[in-house]
C-alpha cells in the first residue's frame, strides 16, 4: 500500500482492528444495519497511514438514530475516549485515548439518498440487509473545466485587495486572500499547466494532496505561503508565478508589485 514503513504499517493496523471493533460492537448492539468505511478506510485504502483517521457512516434502523446519537456507549465501549464533539446534527468527532481520531455520522435508510457522499466499503451489515443502498445516489458533483482567464483574474484581484488589507493593517485577512484564495487559484491552473499526477483529487477539498497531485507546482508552495507577516514576499511569489505560467495584465502586474514594494 504505497510508500508505507513500518511504523505507518502498525498504525494502519490498528485503524483497520479498530474499525472492524466499531463493527462488532453495532453488530451487537442490534440496532445498527451497516457500518461503512469511506475515504482512506474505505475505498481508498493504498493512502491509509498513521495520520489518517476513521471516517465512517452508521446506518441504522428507523427510530434509532436519535437514541444512537444522543447515547455514544456503542462506540466509548470499544476504546478509551479522551475527546468527542457534536460537529453536525448527524454525527460525532471522536478523539481516543491513543489517538484515533473518528468522523462519523449516521444515517437511516431513508436519508442516503439526499446526502452527497463518495463510494465506500462495507465493513459489516447485518445479515439480509440490502448494501445497494449503500452506494451514493448523490456524489460531488465534478468540478468544471478550468477557466484559466478567469482563473488568473481572481487570482490577481486577490493579491490586489489582500495586499491593500495588509498595509491597512489587516493582516489576518490579507494573508487569506493572498496565500489562500490566490493560491488556489494557482492550483486549479496548475492542473492546466502541468500533468496531474494519478493522487485522487479529494472533490470536497481539493487542496488535498495537492503536493503529490501537481509536484511541479507544489515546489513553490512554500513561497506562496510565507506566514502571517509576509504577505508582500508571498504575493510577489504568487506574482512570478503567474507571469510565467500565463498571461498577466501588464497594468494588475504593476499594481500588484507597487503594493509589494510599499
Amino acid at each position: 500500500m504505497g510508500d508505507r514503513d513500518a511504523a505507518d504499517d502498525v498504525a494502519v493496523q490498528r485503524l483497520l482492528r479498530r474499525l472492524d471493533r466499531i463493527g462488532a460492537a453495532l453488530a451487537a448492539d442490534g440496532r445498527a444495519l451497516a457500518l461503512l468505511g469511506l475515504g482512506s478506510v474505505g475505498l481508498e485504502r493504498d493512502r491509509l497511514d498513521r495520520w489518517s483517521d476513521l471516517d465512517f457512516f452508521v446506518v441504522v434502523g428507523p427510530g434509532a438514530k436519535g437514541p444512537m446519537i444522543e447515547d455514544l456507549s456503542w462506540l466509548t465501549g470499544v476504546a478509551p475516549v479522551a475527546y468527542a464533539f457534536r460537529n453536525t446534527p448527524d454525527g460525532y468527532k471522536l478523539l481516543y485515548r491513543d489517538g484515533v481520531l473518528c468522523e462519523l455520522a449516521v444515517f437511516e435508510p431513508h436519508e442516503l439518498p439526499g446526502i452527497p457522499f463518495a463510494a465506500g466499503r462495507v465493513v459489516w451489515a447485518q445479515e439480509g440487509f440490502d448494501t445497494t443502498l449503500l452506494r451514493p445516489v448523490r456524489t460531488a458533483p465534478a468540478p468544471p473545466p478550468v477557466d484559466v482567464a478567469w482563473a488568473t483574474g481572481e487570482a490577481l484581484t486577490a493579491l490586489y485587495v489582500g495586499l491593500g488589507r495588509y498595509h491597512r493593517g489587516e493582516r489576518l485577512a490579507a494573508a487569506r486572500l493572498v496565500q489562500s484564495h490566490a493560491v488556489d487559484r494557482v492550483l486549479e491552473i496548475a492542473a492546466s499547466v502541468e500533468m496531474p499526477t494519478a493522487a485522487p483529487v479529494d472533490p470536497f477539498a481539493p487542496e488535498r494532496r495537492a503536493e503529490r497531485r501537481l509536484p511541479l507546482t507544489a515546489q513553490h508552495l512554500a513561497t506562496f505561503v510565507q506566514g502571517y507577516d509576509r504577505t508582500p514576499q508571498s504575493a510577489r511569489a504568487v506574482l512570478g508565478w503567474l507571469d510565467e505560467h500565463v498571461d498577466v495584465d501588464p497594468a494588475m502586474r504593476a499594481a500588484v508589485l507597487a503594493l509589494c514594494a510599499d
